[in-house]
């Protein structure tokens, strides 16, 4: 690739559009050139429109600090700009998939966010170590869509991820049913505890379409595709709850697990290690090396110590052992805004980068 591609942010100024900028500003592939937020935020610069809101622990890149922020309606415009955009958008649901599909309809790749798309059948929700062959249905979503270049890709949710990746890993023991609870951290739905300070030293038992979002999405990843969609799996079959605690980063899960076929200790915990996808052999710049890592220490993983973990990319997990009632149980943990949110998009842009399906177009 000659020169970097030209990238738009789309609900630049929320904290996942700020994790974006953070990731993007010094990316070896991609060069930041449009900033795009809502109408109030439009004609300000990057700096005026947070208005004292910026989220991350490391400072606004001085890049950005200058940049004029559009409106994200200003298609046209920011179109002649762009290769591609990145989506967080925080708009009703059916508003983000008709932006987004307009962007798309522009003949500009889409990578979202949001989850107003994951269960549009032609529209692929990639965990880029899963199930990178499901951008196959992207010929079928163009011809929906009546474009050559342009299209829509989703990541999925932030609470699968640190389970999912671990019941892949042990696919060929057959896990076929699957309790998890999730303890959620608060920026998650985009706080801190200065704009929540009612989540300090709380917990709420109820996170809204996160339990849903919980069972469902790993079939859509696990799914066939079949005339030009994705037809979810129908196993393992999982239950969840989804709790809220006052955690900033990092979201847990205790899971128990049944398999099919019978495995060691050891080999559950080799099948975790030796784990490794497309983003591992392409070594794209944000995929972690090791993808799982499993921690001996009954007190691990601990999110002030491990969420960090290859940059917040990687998983976590420990506490492995026999259940009384299920087979297993365990204990993961990962990033909810690296890896869950902007960190997962961007490795999904880089795979599909990496295969040409992402390009210069301007």
């Amino acid at each position: 690739m000659e020169g970097k591609l030209k990238v738009g942010i789309l609900g630049a100024t929320g904290m996942v559009g700020q994790r974006f900028i953070s990731l993007l500003a010094d990316h070896p592939w991609y060069d930041i050139v449009v900033l795009a937020a809502s109408e109030r935020s439009a004609g300000k610069t990057y700096e005026e429109a947070l208005g004292g809101r910026w989220s991350i622990e490391t400072p606004v890149p001085e890049k950005v600090k200058g940049m004029m922020v559009q409106n994200i309606m200003d298609v046209d415009d920011i179109c002649s700009k762009v290769d591609f955009v990145f989506s967080a958008v925080n708009m009703p649901k059916e508003e983000i998939k008709r932006i987004e599909e307009v962007y798309a309809q522009h003949e500009v790749p889409v990578v979202s966010n949001n989850s107003a798309h994951r269960w549009t059948p032609d529209v692929p929700m990639i965990l880029p170590e899963i199930n990178p062959h499901h951008i196959e249905v992207i010929d079928a979503q163009r011809k929906r869509l009546g474009t050559k270049h342009g299209f829509i890709v989703v990541k999925p949710n932030c609470s699968i991820q640190s389970y999912t990746p671990v019941l892949e890993a042990w696919k060929e023991f057959e896990p076929y049913e699957v309790v998890v609870t999730t303890y959620q951290a608060i920026s998650g739905a985009g706080k801190n505890f200065d704009s929540w300070p009612e989540m300090v030293g709380n917990v709420i038992p109820y996170i809204s379409g996160e339990e849903e979002k919980s069972e469902r999405e790993p079939m859509r990843i696990w799914g066939r595709v079949e005339g030009g969609q994705i037809v979810p799996a129908e196993c393992p079959k999982i239950t969840s709850q989804c709790i809220r605690v006052p955690v900033l980063y990092g979201h847990t899960a205790a899971v128990f697990v049944k398999l099919r076929k019978p495995a060691t200790k050891e080999q559950l915990i080799q099948k975790m290690e030796e784990f490794r996808g497309e983003p591992q052999d392409l070594k794209l710049p944000n995929a972690p090396k090791q993808f799982i890592k499993y921690l001996e220490d009954d007190n691990r993983p601990q999110v002030l110590m491990d969420v960090n973990y290859e940059h917040g990319m990687g998983v976590t997990v420990g506490r492995l052992r026999p259940d009384s009632i299920y087979d297993w149980k365990f204990v993961g943990l990962s990033h909810n805004t690296l890896r869950g949110a902007a960190g997962g998009a961007v490795l999904c842009a880089e795979l599909l980068t990496a295969k040409g399906i992402i390009d210069k177009r301007v």
